[in-house]
């Protein structure tokens, strides 16, 4: 008998089928997603390549809980010294938008403090300045504003109306501009850096060899920060600015691209940019008091994603910097009215037995050192003591070094008198120095560091 639809052979053939459907489908798609490449958001994480005060978080056997877990695909971390904590990819040459507009303003700039031109000397909006397209600052064709106008219009809505403008007051044109461009570049030390146009569109008419790495944009990102007012515009967000426009005062509102300022309570600027090639960029200074840090990300997974990555990477930096006293030791004297560490006993080879207390000439030193790059080590050298010891008097030196490289070095200072053997004296201790040659007993006391260097404890690391 021929089962129909409502039958309970159809129905089990029916449930069969599609249970067996159903799983095919699910293993396909699991198939399928293994084949994909991994989601910008996989992206978020720890690579064994990425590099941590120059060797690579393979080499330090760093843990994924102490490494910064970020998006973007080219990224740094410096701070205002020049020091490098984190690089992923940041000497490959990449597209980096806008952020180029950051050169535009350096380059404007260094020709104020040449006395080429001056910031309130008139920017013109020709029609190309006003037909760029893109990011614009809202100018029209015949504008005309002071020079310290248009590089707010550059800077806060990211105008590429106002860098072309720019360009074209300051340096006669957009190419010899753009020349100049790449002059500052090879000045500040890029090594990877072409510079096409004042703006960093990289499509259509404007595709090209343009591009810059993270190290670089690091580079000229620290350099600008040089400048105060670069700095007011680029931490000031959204602003008005007032053009001529038809012989009439016109204001015109400038909305900040910058979302870092929102989002994080160091923030201080700098530049977004954004283009198919670059991705979600930024190039973002902070400051939490202590320290200035400048943080590149480029190619992030998103425009908000990026600002999240420049604050992962400025707060992993504070997380891991720590305030290490130099002096560490369990002996204490009295000197200059102040109990101070001991921190070595240096001999006196006119004695065969007496020693000078020694501490830092800055008992109280310490140094802001990163975690993560090791624990420190010290070497001390004795000054030979062989007259009359005043307190005060350099004894010796000693060398502070994490990983090798040298964080500080101090004197050590008597913390007491100690004269010298008169005539009487010597000639006693001549005499017993002889009966210990004899038996071979030491015939002056040993210098000793009593100072320690306590291990840098990581807490992420637990």
């Amino acid at each position: 008998m021929r089962g129909h639809i409502g039958s309970p052979s159809r129905r089990l053939c029916a449930k069969t089928v599609g249970t067996s459907f159903a799983t095919c489908a699910l293993a396909l798609v699991l198939a399928f997603s293994l084949c994909l490449p991994l989601s910008r958001n996989a992206f978020a994480d720890v690579r064994k390549a990425d590099v941590v005060l120059g060797q690579t978080v393979d080499a330090r056997g760093l843990s994924v809980a102490q490494c910064p877990s970020i998006d973007a695909e080219y990224a740094l971390v410096m701070d205002e010294n020049g020091t490098v904590y984190f690089e992923r990819n940041a000497e490959s040459p990449t597209q980096i938008a806008s952020i180029t507009k950051i050169m535009t303003a350096v380059v404007a700039l260094d020709a104020v403090d040449a006395g080429e031109t001056s910031l309130d000397a008139p920017v013109f909006v020709s029609e190309a300045a006003a037909a760029v397209g893109e990011s614009s600052a809202g100018l029209q064709a015949g504008d005309v504003m002071d020079l310290e106008t248009a590089l707010k219009a550059l800077l806060v809505p990211s105008g590429n109306d106002a860098a072309v403008a720019i360009a074209e007051a300051v340096g006669g044109g957009v190419e010899p501009f753009v020349e100049r461009m790449n002059a500052k570049a090879a000045e500040l030390g890029c090594t990877d850096t072409v510079y096409e146009n004042p703006h960093g569109l990289d499509y259509d008419q404007y595709a090209g060899d343009l591009h810059s790495t993270a190290a670089d944009v690091a580079t000229v990102v620290r350099h600008a920060m040089k400048n105060d007012l670069f700095r007011s515009i680029v931490a000031g967000g959204s602003t008005d600015i007032a053009v001529t426009r038809g012989g009439a005062e016109t204001t015109i509102h400038l909305e900040s691209t910058d979302g870092f300022l929102d989002v994080y309570e160091h923030a201080i600027g700098v530049k977004t940019g954004f283009t198919a090639l670059a991705g979600p960029s930024f190039a973002g200074a902070a400051d939490n008091g202590d320290r200035e840090l400048y943080a590149i990300v480029i190619h992030s997974s998103s425009e908000a994603q990026r600002f999240e990555d420049a604050k992962t990477l400025c707060e992993w930096v504070y997380g891991h910097l720590v305030s290490y006293p130099l002096a560490n030791s369990p002996e204490t004297t009295m000197y200059e009215g102040m109990e101070v560490p001991v921190v070595a006993k240096v001999a006196h080879e006119g004695w065969i037995d007496k020693t000078v207390n020694a501490t830092l000439s800055d008992p109280s030193a310490s140094i802001d050192i990163f975690d993560l790059n090791g624990n420190v080590s010290q070497t001390t050298s004795f000054e030979k003591l062989d007259g009359d010891v005043r307190a005060g008097d350099k004894v010796g030196t000693i060398t502070f070094k994490q990983r090798n490289e040298e964080i500080a070095t101090l004197d050590l200072v008597a913390c007491e008198d100690l004269d010298a053997p008169d005539f009487f004296e010597g000639v006693g201790i001549w005499w017993d120095r002889l009966f210990r040659g004899f038996s071979g007993q030491p015939q002056s006391a040993q210098s000793v560091t009593l100072n320690e260097t306590p291990l840098v404890i990581d807490k992420t690391a637990e």
